[in-house]
């Protein structure tokens, strides 16, 4: 047992959080034992912060676990380790089950207007490796990387710029960081709780040996030349990669690291000794020692699941899988398939790309009725019924109902099966000449050849289009599916050569007045519908193609007017504008929402909830769920 020491963490309601005391006799961690015996690691008292993040799992309803075990996953790409530091979620700032944001890796925040946030970090926190985190951390990134030109030559990033104002970051103590802006920046907090976050530090003290204003410049060239890389920076940014997790050497605040015995096929994380959660019983989290992350073909994963080939996953399975994932349940009788509600606007979406490079395609593309139809010629129900039982909910692409802003009305808007209303809008567009078979002709006398381009990972995705193929021939427009990798797909929709494509709706399906409505508008490359003018935005017109269509410019508006908002009330107003521009506008056209996801877990693992929401933001996936307060108990394996 370690010593008896006092700790804080309780949070109080309110922008400031405080802290009230636990009593806590720190136990060993067993993982450890024989380091800590030769002396080559400190015990876990002197390891963890002196005030840690104190889990009261009796509090959330869970049962206090045991450190020890292997937790089995799989991903299907090697680059997918990634994922580790999703699910990790260690992040300044998290959410909590009710979508609250707290403290993580912070010890307490004050945030004043949205303008000024202060940061306290925790005294005596360690990264993995065991050098001190603290405010020369944060400095390092904020003087020697989002201001380096060579490192960032575009300057720190666009979430830290309010109407092209930086913030003035300062450094007052080792524990305490301040951003300050005199306008207000009310997604701050929310961008560092993300499944991707920015990282706003870096271990100083790693890096600035790759760093030309800090490294011995003879040996700077020694590494440039043994990493094959061609300047500091290329070398600096090759091994400056803490969301990425594939540099062993880099240390992480995450609660797993990467183990020594990785290979390309199967990536090893074994437990961060210096972590900087515990649970009221005084056992350092994670729970779990070890996890084992498969690299396997995406065919491969449902059937490895049904095998019983791993205790936790979600991530490459969907509704198709279920059938086959009950029956492995069954006959093997080690583990139970839960269905999860999806976090995503819409499970299946199509997005016609009004930056397409075609300039008759562009001008059709862009015609609201044209989308219209397209939307009113998918028979839903039929989708429903064939791929999801009826399961999922038929509708156009709006906010789910667990959010404030869900409206009946745009979930119907333009999403009923009317063929006839759907080629009266054709019609009245002026695209009445036809080919023998009745294909649509374009202004130019082409055919109607609407190709939409898919990353061709889900089945469920080239079934419906399979159906949608068939009714969309009914109004005279021929669908042509062009599967493509997810790299090639996005890399072809962001040169606007993709006509359409096909992608999940918004990832966060469930906003709140807090969540930035920035993915509604074209201020985002990613979004489908019209990356050139996310580009624009994003390169403050150095890239891309300047907003020309008011309904667009009109959610852009909107979007900038949400940052300067200072009520809930008038940020939630926004919000239900833009949902309804977005209804009326249908720039993706739905197919439906609120698919079950299957969520395979072992009988010998604890902790995981029967019911809850799978979304990659906010949540992280596991990461809101705490998948380091999941352990494994093996008197139940064969439950």
């Amino acid at each position: 047992m370690g010593k008896l020491r006092t700790f804080y963490c309780t949070f109080l309601s309110g922008l400031t959080f405080a802290c009230s005391a636990y009593a806590i006799e720190v136990q060993e961690c067993a993982f450890f034992k024989d380091e800590v015996a030769a002396g080559t690691l400190p015990p876990t008292a002197e390891r963890i912060p002196a005030q840690p993040l104190i889990v009261d799992l009796k509090a959330k309803g869970r049962d206090f676990g045991h450190q020890g075990g292997s937790l089995r996953t799989m991903v299907t790409r090697s680059k997918d380790t990634r994922q580790m530091v999703v699910y990790g979620y260690s992040r300044l700032v998290i959410y909590d089950h009710n979508y609250v944001l707290q403290p993580d890796i912070l010890e307490s925040y004050e945030n004043i207007d949205d303008k000024v946030f202060t940061f306290h970090l925790r005294k005596g926190h360690k990264w993995s490796d065991g050098e001190p985190f603290n405010s020369a951390d944060f400095e390092y990134w904020w003087d020697n990387v989002a201001n380096n030109d060579e490192l960032m030559p575009s300057g720190p990033p666009e979430f830290l710029r309010v109407e092209g104002e930086l913030p003035q970051v300062s450094f007052p103590d080792d524990l305490t960081v301040i951003y300050a802006w005199s306008k207000p920046n009310p997604q701050f907090l929310q961008i560092l709780a993300q499944a991707r976050p920015p990282f706003i530090f870096r271990p100083a003290h790693y890096l600035n040996g790759y760093h030309l204003d800090f490294a011995d410049a003879e040996q700077l060239q020694i590494e440039i030349k043994m990493k094959k890389v061609r300047s500091w920076a290329s070398l600096h940014n090759k091994v400056d990669n803490m969301y990425k997790f594939d540099n062993i050497d880099l240390p992480t605040l995450q609660p797993w690291i990467i183990g020594e015995k990785s290979t390309k096929s199967r990536r090893i994380f074994t437990r961060n000794p210096y972590y900087h959660r515990i649970d009221t019983n005084g056992v350092q989290l994670p729970y779990i020692d070890r996890v084992e992350m498969s690299v396997v073909g995406a065919g491969l994963v449902a059937a490895k699941a049904n095998a019983a080939e791993v205790d936790l996953q979600a991530r490459n399975l969907d509704f198709k899988d279920i059938s086959i994932l009950k029956k492995g349940e069954k006959d093997s009788g080690k583990y139970k398939t839960q269905l999860w509600a999806s976090g995503v606007a819409s499970q299946i979406a199509i997005y016609p790309n009004l930056n397409f490079a075609d300039p008759v395609w562009r001008k059709t593309l862009r015609d609201v009725r044209f989308r219209r139809a397209l939307s009113m010629s998918v028979d839903r129900r039929m989708i429903n019924r064939a791929l999801y039982f009826g399961l999922a909910v038929e509708g156009a692409m709006t906010a789910l109902p667990a959010s404030p802003f869900f409206d009946a009305d745009n979930r119907a808007a333009w999403a009923s099966y009317d063929l006839t209303a759907a080629n009266a809008l054709l019609d009245e567009m002026g695209l009445v000449e036809r080919r023998a078979d009745g294909i649509r002709l374009l202004p130019d006398g082409r055919p109607m050849l609407f190709m939409v381009e898919t990353a061709g990972e889900r089945q469920e995705v080239e079934n419906a289009l399979q159906i949608i193929t068939d009714t969309w021939r009914d109004i005279g427009v021929q669908l042509v599916v062009r599967p493509l990798s997810r790299d090639i797909l996005r890399n072809r929709v962001a040169a606007g050569i993709t006509m359409a494509a096909v992608w999940f709706g918004w990832d966060n399906g469930i906003p709140q007045p807090y969540t930035s409505p920035a993915y509604l508008a074209p201020r985002q490359q990613d979004f489908f519908a019209w990356p050139k003018w996310g580009q624009y935005f994003l390169t403050d017109g150095q890239a891309g193609e300047k907003v020309d269509m008011p309904a667009p410019q009109e959610l852009l508006d909107l979007s900038l007017a949400w940052d300067r908002a200072i009520t809930d009330q008038a940020r939630s107003d926004i919000w239900r504008k833009m949902l309804k521009i977005h209804a009326d506008e249908v720039y993706g056209i739905s197919i439906l929402a609120e698919a079950p996801q299957p969520v395979v877990v072992s009988n010998r693992l604890r902790n995981v909830p029967e019911k809850a929401i799978w979304a990659w933001e906010p949540g992280a996936h596991f990461g809101i769920h705490r998948m380091d307060e999941f352990y494994i108990d093996e008197s139940g394996a064969t439950q």
